[in-house]
């Protein structure tokens, strides 16, 4: 057995220059499925299971009745990260089946090709007007933090018009999801919320009894009053609606935007694979699914075994807690070749960006959109796109990716003679 040299995988510090990608190439080639140790940071004071190919990531997710969501063996609770989530069994991403579809046919109806390609026209025009906010003077160069001033726009601006949130409310919100996210993947849980999370919370409040007295055509209404069949009771608690309502704003603002960032960051520093999709825009569906494979936003998923089991040539006992790295199984040499080469027609690309199974991304035909709608509206008016600074990283192992980025660029809209 090789000798290993792996870093804490449960401490945030870990994460803060991105991803440890040695780690995993160590893990993938001699231990697959590997026992983690507890630490004095990791959470809950217990060890886990890692499980870092894209075979046996695959195998987690397709077996939701022994890998599950919510809890497994003597657990009161457990969730879909590394620590043990009171909320689990309530918050949709942290729920089984049957319940977990009910609720998830009701909301996917809102999530349709369809009905995403409606919002298509609004958005192309909301990714212009981000771009005019921070388009220079005629004739100089722009500059901007491509984070904060351009990819957390337009899927913050999407998903507040999907929950009916008034559009000046945003930047507000989004500052509460960043500080309330970095709060859950803590290694100590602090003794009492945050002041982001309480803000968050008495917003959602709001907004809920609004939709409640007046119901919209906006998801938070569908949700709000939407029948479940089969289901007792037939309709979401309180504590349902409030917790969907934070997980969709999350989820919606939060990983498309570190997509978006990320998949730009990559075609700056390959400038040949920037000009041949500048140039030939029918690489960008093949360009989108290499950007969510490259970035994959939502680095881990954690399931807790419900019985004994084996996965590998490893024995797992239930109730133990199994966490899945989909970072890592998107760079697993015995399913992509070079994969860790960016290649925008990169064809087959069977990576779990979005994951896999019960739990597939629900906004995932969104989070498409919203990188095809960016990146036409950047590589349409951007050239000499320059980073001029470090960039730095959420200091998260969970939802990990780019949390600043400075950069200047030329916009051709904002050329002498430029007709607009």
């Amino acid at each position: 057995m090789a000798t290993l040299d792996i870093p804490d995988l449960s401490s945030y510090q870990t994460f803060v220059h991105g991803f440890p990608q040695d780690a995993f190439i160590q893990l993938c080639e001699h231990a697959p499925v590997w026992w983690h140790e507890p630490t004095e940071r990791t959470p809950d004071g217990e060890g886990f299971w890692c499980v870092s190919t894209h075979e046996l990531v695959l195998e987690v997710f397709r077996n939701p009745k022994v890998y599950s969501s919510h809890t497994g063996g003597n657990r009161p609770f457990g969730g879909t990260t590394i620590n043990d989530m009171e909320m689990s069994g309530k918050l949709l991403n942290m729920m089984d089946d049957p319940r977990h579809q009910r609720i998830r046919q009701l909301v996917n109806k809102g999530f349709t090709p369809k009905m995403i390609g409606r919002i298509r026209d609004d958005l192309v025009n909301r990714a212009h007007h981000i771009l005019d906010s921070v388009a220079p003077e005629p004739g100089n160069r722009g500059a901007c933090d491509l984070v904060i001033d351009v990819a957390a726009e337009l899927p913050l601006q999407a998903i507040c018009m999907l929950l009916g949130v008034p559009n000046d409310d945003r930047r507000m919100l989004c500052e509460w999801v960043d500080i309330t996210s970095e709060t859950f993947t803590m290694e100590e849980m602090p003794d009492a919320p945050s002041d982001a999370s309480i803000n968050m919370f008495l917003y959602g409040q709001r907004l809920i009894q609004e939709r409640t007295d007046n119901p919209g055509d906006d998801l938070l209404s569908v949700v709000i009053h939407g029948e479940l069949p089969d289901q007792v009771p037939p309709r979401l608690d309180s504590d349902e609606v409030a917790m969907f309502w934070a997980l969709l704003f999350t989820a919606g603002s939060e990983t498309t935007r570190k997509a978006i960032a990320g998949g730009l960051w990559e075609l700056v520093k390959s400038p040949d694979q920037m000009a041949r999709l500048s140039a030939d825009r029918s690489l960008m569906g093949t360009a989108i699914e290499e950007i969510v494979r490259w970035t994959t936003p939502s680095v881990y998923k954690r399931r807790t075994a419900t019985v004994d089991t084996t996965l590998g040539d490893q024995a797992i006992g239930a109730g133990e807690k199994v966490v899945v790295w989909e970072m890592s199984a998107n760079r697993d040499g015995a399913v992509f070749d070079d994969p860790f080469e960016f290649r925008i027609d990169r064809s087959p690309n069977n990576h779990m960006g979005f994951g896999h199974g019960p739990h597939f991304c629900l906004g995932a035909n969104l989070a498409r959109l919203e990188i095809d709608v960016m990146l036409n509206a950047i590589l349409d008016r951007w050239f000499d796109i320059e980073i001029v600074d470090d960039a730095t990283w959420t200091r998260t192992n969970r939802l990990s990716g780019l949390k600043t980025l400075p950069i200047e660029f030329s916009d051709r809209a904002e050329q002498p003679g430029a007709t607009g």
